[in-house]
């Protein structure tokens, strides 16, 4: 699903019509780097829905009298708490998979203390017998 929201699917034309911006305004966001679109074989632009999200979230920001670099800015520290949030997300399945693996130490060492504590009874019970 994931992979779907950043197929790029719309020309530049029906991506400003989703967004509710001007084209003018879609190459403007470009330039700045503010959003990157796909090009075609024939260097169409082609957007996602993920970038329309972002045109999206771009024009609310500027609306409420944030400027490109701030909303540049703002952009930047969302992308990096995402980043973070995956790495905190992989590091979490890895706690996850070194608690089974301590569990499973943990339980070997009982059968082992187990195992020598019978073979160890054995052995007595054999010399006073």
């Amino acid at each position: 699903m994931a992979n779907d929201r950043n197929r790029p699917l719309f020309m530049i034309s029906v991506a400003a019509e989703l967004a509710g911006l001007h084209p003018q305004t879609l190459r403007i966001y470009e330039n700045k780097g503010l959003v990157s679109p796909q090009r075609s074989a024939g260097n169409t632009r082609l957007y996602s829905q993920a970038d329309i999200d972002r045109l999206e979230l771009i024009g609310q920001l500027t609306a409420e009298g944030i400027n490109l670099a701030g909303v540049m800015r703002i952009i930047d520290l969302q992308n990096r708490l995402e980043a973070r949030e995956e790495q905190v997300e992989g590091l979490r399945r890895r706690i996850g998979r070194l608690e089974g693996r301590l569990h499973e130490m943990r339980l070997r060492e009982q059968a082992t203390a187990l195992v020598r504590s019978s073979s160890q009874a054995i052995r007595l019970w054999k010399l006073d017998g």
